[in-house]
């Protein structure tokens, strides 16, 4: 199967972390998100142990919590000692909700709000990773009013290409997002960072892109920032003391995909940055990554009922599911590939060709093109979609009206609990005036 944690019962059912699958689409409905809580803390003990073990005691990963957004994984990301990466006021107070305590978070964007720089210092935030010269002032007019200094990170583009989806390849010299080492941009915000009274300078970031596999291209990434730690280190006298080098690693959404060794790729990680200092004759920083997809990805499925089935003879065939591209917008984004199977009849051959598409009054409402399916696949069935653990209920909407699926967690012994209740018609009109 695509993920360890997927398997088939002895009737033909699909398990997910052990449990059926379509017994659950029973009880709690479709559409459904799925998540596996003992993967996500088994994925963030391996992170956790292959930086302890590969760059010391003071690195730490950081969950990426953009990926996947709700209290309880929030509560999770805490008990299990966790760093986290926030975006958005909304995120932080969707964690201040949990308990978790805000000095151990670093709050990413491009674009942060005057609104989102108080209300992120008002609640204790540990770290900024500022992204331009207009956002180091607005720290510094906030934390001089608050009579404090605020520690930050500078976002940094070192011109890495991750041969990933363009979409999300974010380390190129023309991203959006960080200064630019290439152009000398990097150097005049390190410069300006340093003057500031009530701005204190703790590190540098980089976030190279999505969905990575290539070999080095997290090794590259830390070669060029320790490069450039070094030259701001003697033309300033300033040493860096944190070295982020953002997330990315991928995970498997079909068979074509490989499956990463976490604590080999950290290894061979660590063993560039160890050569790199040595070369630089710097020391070693604190290591920060910031996995997300590869914390959640594989512990999400989603759940949902077939419809229509169209088949158009001599052109193609049309399975349709009771949920879409609100639920999952990813494909009509950037065309990303997913598994999909048919729950209650895994034991029968898959030899049907068809697109799996969503309700939606929308062409691109489309879950996966050329997808193999049983040929008795009919109206009732559950469709599954495996690794939509990331990046899906965080981008969920209520496009044509329809109300977002419930989060169902599962935990070994056969537990399962509503983590985030299902939308309600109501809740659709909440906000209504």
């Amino acid at each position: 199967m695509i993920c360890d944690n997927i398997t088939v019962s002895e009737n033909g059912r699909l398990l997910f972390a052990g449990q059926d699958t379509v017994e659950l689409a029973r009880q709690y409905g479709t559409p459904l998100y799925l998540m596996d809580e003992d993967k996500i803390r088994e994925n963030c003990r391996v992170y956790a142990a292959a930086f302890q073990k590969h760059f010391g005691d003071r690195a730490r990963p950081l969950y990426a919590s953009k990926a996947n957004s709700f209290k309880r994984i929030y509560e999770i990301m805490k008990e299990e000692q966790m760093g986290i990466d926030v975006v958005s006021s909304g995120e932080i107070y969707t964690a201040l909700q949990a308990g978790y305590d805000l000095s151990r978070a670093y709050f990413h964007s491009n674009n942060k709000t005057d609104e989102d720089i108080r209300y992120s210092m008002e609640n204790g935030i540990g770290y900024f990773v500022a992204d331009n010269v207009e956002e180091i002032r607005a720290i510094e007019a906030e934390a001089a009013r608050r009579g404090v200094r605020q520690k930050v990170l500078l976002r940094l583009t070192p011109g890495i290409d991750p041969h990933t989806y363009e979409a999300i390849a974010t380390g190129k010299v023309d991203s959006k997002f960080g200064s630019a080492i290439e152009t000398g941009q990097a150097e005049e915000i390190t410069a300006f960072t340093l003057q500031q009274p009530h701005v204190e300078l703790v590190g540098f970031h980089c976030h190279v892109g999505s969905q990575v596999f290539a070999e080095d291209v997290f090794e590259r990434a830390a070669v060029i920032m320790l490069e450039f730690v070094a030259a701001m280190k003697n033309k300033y006298g300033y040493m860096a003391q944190q070295l982020d080098l953002g997330g990315g690693y991928g995970v498997r959404y079909v068979e074509s995909d490989p499956d990463l060794d976490v604590d080999t790729k950290v290894g061979e990680v660590a063993a560039a940055i160890r050569q790199a200092c040595a070369r630089l004759e710097i020391d070693l920083p604190e290591i920060h990554m910031e996995p997300g997809r590869s914390i959640v990805g594989a512990a999400g499925m989603t759940l949902y009922t077939a419809g229509t089935v169209k088949k158009i003879p001599g052109y193609k065939n049309y399975v349709s599911v009771d949920g879409g591209m609100p639920d999952n917008p990813r494909f009509a984004l950037y065309g990303a590939s997913y598994t999909c199977l048919l729950a209650n009849k895994m034991n029968e051959p898959a030899g049907f060709e068809c697109s799996v598409v969503g309700r939606c009054c929308e062409s691109g409402d489309i879950i996966q093109e050329h997808v193999m399916l049983p040929a008795s696949v009919g109206r009732g069935d559950i469709v599954a979609v495996c690794t939509t653990g990331a990046y899906n209920y965080s981008m969920a909407s209520n496009y044509n009206r329809l109300p977002r699926p419930p989060i169902v967690m599962l935990r070994g012994g056969g537990e399962h609990y509503v983590a985030v209740r299902r939308e309600s018609l109501e809740d659709l009109c909440r906000n209504d005036r």
